[in-house]
């Protein structure tokens, strides 16, 4: 038998009451960006309480008509005033004394965006960009949540390029190898780590960075200067659909 489904709007009563307590439902945003020499996190200061003027990553309550990623973007655009192309959720955090307000459960997402400014809106005081390593105590559980989503970025980097999306669309091999290394937190030979990356086939050579870096000539003599490289998605997507190929070293 088919049931009829309640749509929320706005000023209408629920046509139901249960004897259960009812728990409230946020998203938050862990936006990872770089900027060349760090990798970033973007946090906003909290504008009311709880925490009013403590850091902490974007988000908030999802309404009763949106999905969770729906929520998480909108509060990612009021907050920051950042779209962000991809999100991807990694856990739930449902800790029930996560939240002082209420019993709140939250669903995180990772989103990697090329470096940009943000501003603060909404209910968010200001919006800035901190270095991972270098991120002030945040609000509610929040450092517990910036901690798994390193880890899962960790993960991920094994296994999917994702390390190109912060990149610009050119870049050199110590670029690249500078971004592997602050992720995973550990250095890498030069030679084995352009080797690997070059075995890939995933690589596109592009010529070599100009005196300005700014200009790309094509390579037709040895140079000392740094060789320009783009990522081919298309040579990945054919990879990973015929191999087990990964990123990892």
């Amino acid at each position: 038998m088919a049931h009829s489904v309640f749509k929320y709007r706005t000023g209408e009563a629920y046509p139901y009451c249960y004897k259960y307590p009812q728990v409230a439902l946020t998203a938050d945003c862990v936006v990872f960006s770089y900027d060349g020499k760090d990798l970033l996190v973007l946090l906003i200061k909290r504008g009311q309480e709880p925490f009013k003027d403590r850091w902490a990553l974007p988000g908030g309550f999802v309404n009763p008509d949106e999905t969770a990623e729906q929520g998480a973007r909108r509060e990612l655009l009021e907050e920051t005033g950042l779209e962000a192309s991809h999100l991807e959720q990694f856990k739930v955090f449902s800790t029930p004394d996560r939240d002082p307000r209420q019993r709140v459960v939250t669903v995180p997402f990772i989103a990697l965006v090329n470096h940009k400014s943000v501003a603060g809106g909404d209910d968010a005081a200001e919006a800035r960009w901190f270095p991972v390593d270098k991120v002030p105590p945040l609000a509610f559980d929040h450092d517990q949540i910036l901690s798994e989503a390193r880890t899962a970025l960790r993960r991920s980097l094994y296994f999917s390029p994702v390390s190109f999306t912060l990149l610009p669309p050119q870049f050199t091999m110590p670029q690249l190898q500078r971004l592997y290394e602050i992720i995973l937190g550990r250095k890498f030979d030069r030679r084995n780590f352009a080797r690997k990356m070059n075995s890939l086939g995933v690589l596109d050579f592009q010529g070599i960075e100009s005196a300005g870096n700014d200009v790309v000539e094509r390579k037709d003599v040895p140079s000392r200067k740094p060789s320009i490289f783009s990522f081919n998605r298309v040579k990945w997507s054919r990879m990973k659909d015929e191999s087990d190929t990964n990123f990892e070293f």
